[in-house]
């Protein structure tokens, strides 16, 4: 198992790891199988995208209109309430295949981190299963 460290730098945006997670595999002489990536945080997500142009932003209009304006009542810091709940819906963990050493992605298709609650300093734990 190998970690990854990504830096937010927004309190939301959307970061590709593909380029990153396909050195990650090379540097575990990863060749076929299974990618298995944990997000260790509970106000971020992992997932795929399209990231064409303005995609980002409009996949973070769309979480934000996802998740009601209510009356939280998270002790801690009710104004993060909505960042939880999407990174609960999107999840912290996500399974691709590997072929030849990369992640077999769609053409468009690419790993992605969804920050809600930056900047801060994420931890992704990347696994790799190989092919019996």
């Amino acid at each position: 198992m190998k970690k990854i460290f990504i830096q937010t730098k927004q309190k939301k945006e959307i970061i590709d790891l593909t380029d990153g997670i396909n050195d990650t595999l090379a540097d575990m002489d990863a060749v076929d199988g299974l990618c298995h990536l944990f997000l260790a945080h509970t106000t971020s997500a992992i997932t795929t995208a399209d990231l064409d142009p303005g995609t980002d932003l409009d996949m973070l209009d769309a979480f934000d209109a996802i998740v009601p304006k209510l009356n939280y009542r998270h002790e801690h810091n009710p104004a993060h309430v909505p960042d939880h709940i999407m990174s609960s819906i999107i999840g912290a963990s996500l399974i691709v295949p590997v072929d030849g050493g990369l992640l077999m992605l769609g053409t468009w298709q690419r790993v992605i981190l969804v920050e809600f609650s930056g900047p801060r300093k994420r931890e992704i734990l990347v696994n790799f299963i190989p092919k019996i």
